[in-house]
């Protein structure tokens, strides 16, 4: 007999009640594996995903570099294949990525330390070093067509995103900065809210935007800029999307009609999106991705394969094919579903989507498609502010 702190002991007829239940919960587990299958790779899904632009919207590999390698590709050279990372150039090469937004995040209490924009520009220059390093893999790029032509040449177009507007410390004036050494987005806040923009994951401050925010967004918008809403609360997506000229990326964000995590896009703001032209790039974290019921089942729950393509289904069935992409936060996470162990994996996705009846056009539209077209509306309508 099992013994309880409650009761002390549990009787026989309670013991098999509670075995049975864990019982049926592991049939259904070994069920759901069993209706869903692992993904094989085929020559046609493999020849798809090669003429594709895979451009991923969100990779944290800059941090991992600073945290577990002393900021030295001496230390964790990824020319070379590195378990303890999500990313390096073998396993990139492997997984078919075309082109990246590099993450330079910095952790938010550095909007308390004042010293927010020093150690973003420590993180671009873990980002500058790393194409110094491999200029044979790695190619900055400025603008849309640099990313095509990057491409063409054989190379994975970079561009940076800053994760976090405490980086610009309160100044219009840094977005210039850091657009200049090479950011093309900028999260407007990441897990603590400012005084211009609320956090998904904090209280808030300003219910939206404050006008110093709406001027941030505004000046993104001029700049070329993309404005990035993941991270921020659905009242400051809201206001976001009422203020931009230019579409707006989620650049790593799942459905929250699947999971109910704040971190999610709700189903209520994804016409808003479809509406302004933008794009959400899926996360593939587990706790991001696992349906809630699940997670209410068991917390550590990883996951797998097809349930981050669920939520690429789900955001075309609300936001249309246009309006979905990939993101998916490698090196940013703790845990990562089944078949999405590294940036090895992303032919997979390209694989499920056409066991599920996709035609190569869409996958083309969802591996990078849609967030090159964001891109080329942002520096038109850039053009166009500026001309003004």
């Amino acid at each position: 007999m099992a013994r309880t702190p409650q009761t002390g002991w549990l009787s026989r007829a309670s013991f098999w009640r509670i075995t049975a239940v864990l019982g049926l919960c592991a049939a259904a587990s070994q069920a759901e594996e069993a209706v869903r299958p692992k993904v094989v790779l085929t020559p046609e899904a493999a020849a798809i995903h090669a003429a594709g632009m895979l451009f991923d919207g969100h990779n944290d590999l800059p941090w991992e570099i600073r945290e577990k390698g002393n900021s030295s590709f001496d230390t964790l050279d990824i020319s070379q294949p590195q378990p303890t990372l999500h990313t390096d150039i073998p396993r990139l090469r492997q997984g078919g990525l075309k082109a990246q937004f590099w993450s330079v995040f910095v952790p938010a209490d550095h909007d308390k330390t004042g010293d927010a924009l020093l150690q973003t520009l420590h993180q671009i220059s873990i980002v500058n070093t790393m194409m110094q390093r491999y200029p044979e893999t790695f190619e900055f790029a400025s603008t849309a067509d640099d990313i095509q032509r990057i491409v063409t040449s054989g190379k994975v177009a970079s561009m940076m995103g800053v994760e976090g507007g405490y980086s610009i410390e309160d100044e219009l004036s840094n977005l210039q900065r850091l657009y200049d050494a090479g950011c093309r987005y900028m999260t407007l806040t990441h897990s603590k809210s400012l005084k211009w923009a609320d956090s998904a994951t904090d209280e808030p401050i300003s219910h939206g935007l404050s006008d110093f925010g709406k001027d941030v967004v505004l000046e993104m918008n001029r700049l070329g800029m993309l404005v990035d809403l993941s991270h921020v609360s659905p009242e400051t997506m809201k206001a976001a999307l009422a203020t931009t000229t230019a579409p707006v990326i989620f650049s790593h964000s799942s459905a929250r009609a699947i999971c109910d995590h704040p971190r999610n896009v709700p189903d209520a703001v994804l016409p808003l999106v479809a509406k302004n032209g933008g794009v959400v790039m899926v996360n593939f974290f587990s706790a991001f991705i696992v349906p809630t019921a699940q997670l209410k089942l068991d917390k550590d729950a990883r996951g797998s394969l097809h349930d981050v393509v669920d939520h690429i289904e789900h955001l075309v069935k609300v936001a249309g094919i246009d309006h979905v992409g990939i993101g998916s936060d490698y090196d940013g996470v703790p845990q990562l579903p089944a078949q999405l162990e590294s940036v090895a994996s992303y032919p997979l996705i390209t694989q499920e989507l056409l066991n599920r009846g996709y035609d190569k056009e869409a996958i083309y539209k969802i591996l990078g498609g849609n967030v090159m077209r964001v891109l080329r509306k942002a520096e038109d309508v850039a053009k166009s502010m500026k001309q003004e």
